[in-house]
């Protein structure tokens, strides 16, 4: 009798069991999903939206559905962008065969990503005093801010525009890296933009 009353209870907890597992993994599921429709969503509005998506869906579980956060998140996103383009550029302008107008341009457009930067990083420390009392005038500096960020990565390949490229394919390498800085750039300002505007 005890050996069937046990076989019960062991029975009922792994039922137990079972069911709270399947109902956390289905609510687990949604949330994710409601996530990842938030971040397309507010991509939509953006000038390139499939990069934001694929830029920001990792970052789902961290964002959830909060606007701060996944403008913080772009921000983060871009600044990591922008510094790995710019290392890039101090090698390139350090490689041996490169015509002097071809360093001169490549340096230039280290100092513009430079400023960016500085720009993106001044962005992200203001977002993380954010407060209710300071909105306004944290959103229209981290505006300003991102703004010149974008307008910095987006001529930083001017310099090239002159330049030969025989023997090179320096103009195709930099505008590949630094056009994806400029884009994330503009989708990260755009989610600022929905975001002070989603205030009051």
């Amino acid at each position: 009798m005890e050996a069937i009353s046990s076989k019960r209870l062991i029975t009922s907890l792994l039922i137990i069991l079972a069911s709270s597992f399947t109902t956390h993994s289905a609510n687990e599921r949604p949330y994710q999903e409601v996530s990842t429709v938030f971040i397309r969503t507010s991509c939509s509005s953006t000038t390139y939206p499939r990069l934001c998506y694929s830029s920001l869906v990792k970052h789902s579980d961290l964002i959830q559905t909060n606007r701060v956060l996944l403008t913080g998140t772009a921000l983060n996103v871009t600044l990591a962008s922008a510094k790995s383009t710019s290392t890039m550029m101090s090698r390139l302008a350090k490689s041996r065969g490169l015509k002097p107008r071809e360093v001169a341009a490549t340096k230039d457009c280290v100092e513009q990503l430079g400023d960016s930067v500085d720009e993106l990083r001044r962005s992200i420390d203001e977002m993380n005093h954010l407060r209710a009392s300071n909105f306004e005038i944290t959103m229209s500096d981290v505006q300003t801010w991102v703004s010149a960020a974008l307008t910095d990565a987006s001529t930083c390949t001017d310099g090239f525009q002159e330049t030969a490229t025989d023997g090179t394919d320096i103009k195709t390498t930099v505008r590949g890296q630094v056009v994806q800085v400029a884009q994330l750039t503009s989708n990260a300002l755009a989610l600022i933009n929905q975001l002070a505007n989603s205030h009051g």
